[in-house]
């Protein structure tokens, strides 16, 4: 047995998905989703694969340990397989103008994304443009003109740099996971966000912890494309990227790799979206103080990688 080589944490209690006007659009089956489960309950997702990358898909229970802040939970009540799941994607554009000379690479790797790995049987997303404010340009589709057409918006953006400067990161997530994946049935698809940007922040109202919760109780991971030079790779714009990614299982990305580099890195998403476990349990304590949660996921000598969540934020007080 050996400790996972990737970690990322887990989400969920009580879901409070209020919609929020300017951003909202419907969900893709048509009729608003909410979830409610008990607050002592945490709802885990995680993709393991082999030495060759290969996903692992003939796990048993008895050959994993979790450890929820250093102890085994007091009782499993869900473990499955998700496998060939349907995918649910929300692409997020930073319109601000600290990221306009990557844009055109930027949008390239969106419209490859929606060209090549979205499904239109089974897979949906929405596309968000944001600098100090979110707007959608293409709410939940699996038209991938559609959603080209909402990556190429170019009026995005323009209205609120007019008037000041500034880049709400936080609050663009947060209201994505908020208006967007709260309100789908979730716990049954692959549920991420496609964030392109520097990841500087300074306008939002809502602070990392506060984002990175949402995108917990809505099962929603965040993989990042950054293009930056090496001196920045220490930035606060890129520890924020790596904190966003890592808290909601996701990956940062170098957006100027070539194009069969960004086809592998997108096809690396869509497996680890596609093929996951889920695990439903109650810890042994949990209590209401808002504390961070570690969450430890032990694998047979045979899984060489977990994808998983590094943990969760207990409910506040």
């Amino acid at each position: 047995m050996r400790e996972s080589s990737i970690c990322r944490g887990l989400l969920l209690f009580v879901l409070l998905a209020a919609p929020v006007a300017e951003a909202q659009t419907d969900a893709p089956s048509g009729t608003p989703y909410r979830l409610s489960v008990a607050v002592d309950e945490v709802d885990l997702t995680f993709h393991v694969a082999d030495a060759h990358g290969l996903s692992v898909d003939d796990l048993e229970l008895e050959e994993l340990k979790l450890l929820d802040n250093g102890r085994p939970p007091a009782s499993i009540l869900i473990f499955q397989l998700l496998k060939d799941a349907p995918i649910r994607a929300g692409i997020l554009m930073d319109m601000s103008e600290s990221m306009d000379r990557t844009r055109a690479a930027d949008r390239a790797i969106a419209i490859q994304y929606a060209q090549r790995v979205l499904r239109r049987q089974t897979d949906q997303a929405f596309v968000v443009n944001f600098d100090r404010r979110p707007t959608v340009s293409q709410g939940w589709t699996s038209d991938t003109f559609a959603l080209i057409d909402g990556i190429r918006d170019r009026s995005a953006g323009t209205l609120s740099r007019d008037h000041s400067h500034g880049t709400a990161v936080f609050d663009t997530i947060y209201r994505a996971c908020q208006d967007q994946f709260s309100h789908i049935e979730h716990a049954t698809s692959g549920n991420f966000i496609l964030l392109f940007s520097d990841g500087e922040d300074n306008a939002s109202s809502v602070d990392l912890k506060t984002a990175v919760d949402m995108c917990q109780r809505s099962n929603t991971a965040i993989y990042a494309f950054r293009a930056e030079p090496e001196a920045d790779l220490f930035s606060a714009g890129a520890k924020t990227l790596t904190q966003l990614t890592a808290q909601t299982g996701g990956r940062v990305f170098r957006d100027n790799d070539s194009e069969a580099g960004i086809d592998d890195d997108l096809r690396t998403i869509e497996s680890e979206m596609r093929n996951q476990y889920r695990l439903v349990y109650k810890p042994a304590e949990l209590r209401r103080d808002g504390a961070f949660h570690h969450i430890h996921l032990i694998a047979p000598e045979r899984v060489e990688t977990i994808i998983v969540r590094t943990g969760y934020y207990a409910p506040a007080p």
